[in-house]
């Protein structure tokens, strides 16, 4: 195994239930270039941390879990960024197939180039993909570069991509009061969507601050201090603008 790549994971969930369809085993990959302000998981952006795998070192820790599954469930890799990792990925999911394991990608996108020498292995780990998690943090490129310190130019072009080839798509947004809660760019977002042909489900996911002691543990700045969680009202009113109901959960290849 000396010619494997090495993924870096920070952290697995045996038992996941919402990151995908049916019971999923997780992955939480190590280091992600974004720096969203309301990250819950800021021990996940250094890319030099985490616990060195093999492919098969976590497809076969995965697979003690296989039993529990049911016909929906599988593995679902997250982050982090997990395509900071692609060739490990790749190897993952083409193993993973070979097994007959339903995969799941949760992602953000940030990565994605039409240049080489990532076209090419993103292309190949799309054939061993079933389906995506895509999060689109913010549909205005200026308000994304202050939420997240990345523009959205090249998300959206992957977005649009995954439309162009079929590739089943859940889209997340995170409901973030003073940041992604604008019902002009809901709107917006939602007319994006539209114009997509691969888009099987939509989900609201409300701000939360769970994750404030590690900004406190890691001595980092934490942005969105004063601001409190969406109410349910704000929620509601994204999820009629978003039109989420008219989509379906979950899809199996």
């Amino acid at each position: 195994m000396s010619d494997s790549a090495i993924g870096y994971v920070h952290s697995t969930e045996s038992f996941g239930s919402v990151d995908g369809p049916g019971i999923r085993f997780i992955a939480f990959m190590q280091g992600c270039r974004m720096r969203c302000e309301f990250c819950h998981n800021p021990d996940t952006w250094n890319m030099g941390g985490g616990t060195p795998y093999t492919a098969d070192e976590l497809l076969g820790e995965a697979l003690a879990y296989r039993e529990y599954w049911g016909e929906e469930g599988g593995i679902t890799i997250s982050g982090g960024e997990p395509l900071l990792h692609i060739d490990f990925l790749i190897e993952l999911f083409k193993k993973a197939k070979a097994e007959g394991v339903h995969t799941t990608l949760d992602t953000c996108g940030q990565p994605f180039t039409y240049d080489e020498p990532f076209f090419s292995r993103f292309e190949e780990l799309m054939s061993y993909t079933d389906l995506l998690l895509f999060d689109v943090k913010q549909i205005d490129d200026e308000k994304h570069k202050k939420l997240t310190m990345m523009s959205n130019k090249n998300i959206l072009d992957m977005a649009r991509y995954l439309s162009d080839i079929g590739k089943p798509v859940w889209i997340r947004h995170v409901l973030v009061p003073e940041r992604s809660d604008f019902d002009e760019d809901l709107i917006r977002l939602n007319d994006f969507i539209e114009s997509l042909d691969n888009v099987i489900k939509v989900e609201i996911l409300p701000y939360h601050k769970l994750g404030i002691y590690k900004y406190e543990a890691l001595k980092i700045p934490y942005k969105l201090d004063g601001i409190e969680p969406p109410t349910a009202e704000r929620v509601e009113n994204a999820k009629r603008l978003l039109n989420i109901d008219r989509y379906k959960q979950s899809i199996l290849l």
